[in-house]
């Protein structure tokens, strides 16, 4: 098959090297010089310089993968690949959009005459080799139309992808994915402070970690990750202990308050995010505070680390 990819990145520059080892030809393009570079020579991978040369350099009917962050970058090369393709080409989204987003944007392509997927996409690194989990919304024969590339892309033909259903099914799918990958997250990370705190129990915490892979209920992959760098890393001394969130996380928290559907763990490692984050540094100084006004508790000097 024929494929294009734009956005060149983490993940969309490896989806690019996992389809064009399975035999696709990919046709591939990003604005960064370096990302372009960075796949030149690749076996069954033409880089294309520019937009017009990416559109130029694949054969109708067309397939466009876009792997660009969501909201307005999304948008804008949507906008800039629609105004140069033809009836009947086929854009797909692999961004962390919104679920909204992917149904305004299938609503406002298919006026002109262009077909989209939205696809929800885990892996992160490790999917050039392990495959990635594809989540996909949109008509039955645009996904259908698409499936050699997901059968590419998944860990096993048959493994790993799944039609969720009408467009924005793939992105809300995703979204939810990682709602649960923030509550999987701080419980391993809370279990394992409780872990690190008692030194007096001579407990290897690494060790433990390696154990708790074989035969427990709560092994995993992101366990295995886990037993992986505390082996190397130790007490994780050199990191910094900031949490970003890239909005899922968000999302899925705001989806559960508008369905009055209960997700206080999702909630709950969202707001633990937003605290490692410094944004509750104010309202800590504010109980501190409180604490001296009503009991004459001391409080603590700017910078103190707390022992």
């Amino acid at each position: 098959m024929q494929i294009g990819m734009v956005g060149l990145g983490r993940m969309g520059g490896n989806m690019v090297r996992r389809l064009a080892r399975g035999g696709a030809s990919v046709v591939a393009w990003d604005r960064s010089p370096e990302a372009r570079t960075a796949l030149v020579g690749e076996p069954g991978v033409e880089v294309a310089d520019t937009l017009e040369g990416f559109v130029a350099a694949l054969p109708p009917p067309r397939t466009a993968w876009l792997m660009l962050p969501a909201g307005g970058p999304t948008d804008q090369v949507l906008e800039a690949l629609a105004a140069r393709l033809a009836p009947g080409d086929l854009l797909v989204d692999g961004g962390n959009a919104h679920y909204q987003d992917s149904q305004r944007r299938a609503a406002a392509l298919a006026a002109r005459g262009l077909q989209f997927v939205d696809a929800g996409v885990s892996g992160g690194v490790w999917g050039l080799h392990n495959g990635y989990g594809l989540m996909v919304g949109g008509a039955p024969a645009a996904v259908a139309r698409l499936e050699p590339a997901l059968r590419l892309l998944a860990p096993a033909p048959d493994l790993g992808w799944l039609h969720c259903g009408a467009a924005g099914a793939g992105h809300y799918a995703k979204m939810i994915h990682n709602g649960i990958e923030y509550g999987l997250m701080q419980a391993y990370a809370e279990g394992f402070a409780l872990l690190q705190a008692r030194p007096d129990l001579g407990l290897d915490v690494a060790r433990l970690a390696e154990h708790w892979r074989h035969g427990t209920v709560i092994r995993s992959w992101l366990l295995d990750l886990v037993a992986e760098f505390l082996a190397k890393e130790g007490a994780l001394e050199g990191i910094a202990p900031v949490v970003a969130d890239s909005g899922e996380g968000r999302w899925t928290a705001k989806e559960a308050i508008d369905l009055g559907v209960p997700a206080p763990v999702i909630s709950a490692a969202l707001m633990a995010r937003f605290a490692s984050q410094g944004r509750d540094d104010y309202a800590a100084r504010l109980l501190a505070r409180m604490r001296q006004a009503f009991g004459g508790h001391a409080v603590m000097p700017a910078g103190t680390i707390p022992p």
